[in-house]
C-alpha cells in the first residue's frame, strides 16, 4: 500500500456519482445476468473515463466509483447465494432513534427520496420499508465470480490506461451484510456471520490477487448503534462489535493486512445524526481488525472534532489513517486552505507518514442515489488534493 512518504497522498471512499449514461444502463439491466456486449462496452469507456478524472484532478488513489454495482451494499444480492424475499422483516428490523426524535426531518427526506427514485436510501435505510426485502433463507454461498471478475479486470485496466500507480475496490464487510439482512436460516447469529464471512473471503482473496487495494465498508458497525432503542452501555455494544470484528478478521485470514484498508462511517444521509456513537467508544475495537489502513469521517459537522482521540490512542506500528477532508454531507466546497489545516492536524497527531487525504463516506450510495451533485462531488476531490498539497508544503517545508 502507498504511504505519504514524500507527499500527502490523496483518495476518497470509493462510490460516486454516476453519469445518465451509466444510470441508464443500470435502469436497463437484467439483475443477475451479465452486461450485454454493447452495454459492458459502454460500462469499460466509463469506467476508463472516470479513472482518467479522478487522476486529472488530483485523486492518488481511485476506484471504479462502484459504477457496475447497483449498491454499496445491494450488490451482494447478486453475488450471494442463500438469500429470497420476506414480506416485513425489514420493517420489524431497522429503526433508529434519530429517526424517532426527528420524524418530521426523516418525513421529508422519504418523501425526497421516493420522488427521485432512490428509495429509502437516501435517508439511510434505517426506518419502517413497508416491502418484501432480503433475507437469509438458505445456506450463504459466493456465486458472483464472473461479475466479480468482469470488474476487476475493468478497474485494472482503466488504472493502467491513465498511468495509476495504485487502486482500490470496495467490498462489503460481513457484518454489514448480516445486519442488512436478518437470518432466517441458520441455528446462531455467530453460524451466519461465519457463514457469511466464509463467502466474502472470495470476493476479498480475488481483489488482492488482482494487485488492487481491498476497501472493506462496514457501515453497520456503528449505525447498529443508532438502531438499538434503548441504546446499550459501551462495553455491550463493544462486545456486539467485537463478533463482527472476528467475523472480518476470520475472512481476511492470509491477506496481508498491507493490502487491506477499512472504512468504517455513521450512514451517508443527511439526517441530524444526533445518536452516532462516539469514535473513542470504539477505535480500540476497529484497530483489531487485519488492515493496514483505516477511513473514517472527519469532515463533517457531527465528526470533525473526533481527531482529538489520536491524542490518547496510540497506533500499531505502519497504521495508515485515512481522515476524511471533505464531506458528503452538504454541497458547500470546501476550502483548500480548511483542507490543509485539517490534514496537518491529524499529521501532527500520528505522523505526516501515516495520513492519506479522503472524504468521509461515498459521494453516492447506488447508482440512483446520490449526496451531492456530480459537478460539485468533482470540485470538492479537487479542493482535497489542492488541499493536500498545500498541506504538503508545510509538513515538507
Amino acid at each position: 500500500m502507498r504511504r505519504s512518504t514524500e507527499r500527502i497522498l490523496t483518495t476518497h471512499t470509493g462510490s460516486l456519482v454516476r453519469p445518465a449514461e451509466v444510470v441508464r444502463l443500470m435502469r436497463e439491466r437484467t439483475p443477475g445476468q451479465p452486461f450485454p456486449p454493447a452495454a459492458a462496452a459502454t460500462l469499460d469507456q466509463a469506467v476508463k473515463r472516470l479513472v482518467a478524472r479522478q487522476a486529472e484532478v488530483g485523486v492518488d488513489i481511485p476506484s471504479d466509483g462502484e459504477y457496475a454495482k447497483s449498491g454499496f451494499s445491494d450488490y451482494i444480492a447478486e453475488r450471494l447465494a442463500g438469500f429470497s424475499q420476506v414480506e416485513g422483516v425489514v420493517a420489524a428490523r431497522f429503526r433508529g432513534r434519530d429517526r424517532k426524535r426527528f420524524p418530521e426531518v426523516y418525513a421529508e427526506l422519504d418523501a425526497a427520496a421516493a420522488g427521485n427514485g432512490s428509495g429509502p436510501a437516501l435517508s439511510g435505510g434505517v426506518g419502517p420499508q413497508p416491502r418484501a426485502d432480503l433475507a437469509c433463507t438458505g445456506p450463504v454461498k459466493y456465486v458472483g465470480q464472473a461479475a466479480l471478475a468482469a470488474d476487476l479486470e475493468r478497474l485494472r485496466a482503466a488504472a493502467a490506461a491513465a498511468g495509476v500507480a495504485e487502486a482500490f475496490y470496495p467490498a462489503t464487510a460481513p457484518g454489514t451484510i448480516a445486519l442488512q439482512r436478518p437470518n432466517l436460516h441458520y441455528a446462531t447469529e455467530e453460524d451466519y456471520l461465519t457463514a457469511v464471512a466464509e463467502a466474502m473471503a472470495v470476493e476479498y482473496r480475488a481483489v488482492v490477487e488482482a494487485g488492487l487495494i481491498l476497501q472493506i465498508d462496514d457501515p453497520r458497525a456503528v449505525t447498529a448503534w443508532d438502531a438499538m432503542d434503548p441504546p446499550p452501555p459501551p462495553e455491550q455494544y463493544h462486545r456486539f462489535l467485537r463478533s463482527r470484528v472476528d467475523a472480518l478478521n476470520h475472512a481476511l485470514r492470509g491477506i496481508p493486512a498491507d493490502r487491506v484498508r477499512y472504512h468504517v462511517c455513521w450512514g451517508s444521509w443527511h439526517g441530524p445524526h444526533t445518536t452516532d456513537i462516539e469514535l473513542k467508544y470504539i477505535i480500540g475495537t476497529i484497530l483489531q481488525i487485519n488492515a493496514q489502513a483505516y477511513a473514517i469521517e472527519a469532515a463533517n459537522a457531527r465528526h470533525a472534532h473526533e481527531h482529538r482521540v489520536f491524542e490518547d490512542v496510540k497506533l500499531p506500528d505502519g497504521t495508515i489513517i485515512i481522515p476524511g477532508a471533505v464531506t458528503h454531507s452538504t454541497n458547500v466546497v470546501e476550502h483548500p486552505e480548511l483542507v490543509a489545516e485539517r490534514i496537518v492536524t491529524y499529521a501532527k497527531l500520528v505522523g505526516r507518514e501515516n495520513v492519506i487525504a479522503g472524504t468521509d463516506c461515498g459521494f453516492a450510495q447506488s447508482f440512483a442515489a446520490k449526496r451531492v451533485p456530480e459537478p460539485v462531488q468533482w470540485e470538492k476531490l479537487r479542493m482535497l488534493a489542492v488541499g493536500a498539497e498545500l498541506a504538503s508544503q508545510r509538513l515538507w517545508p
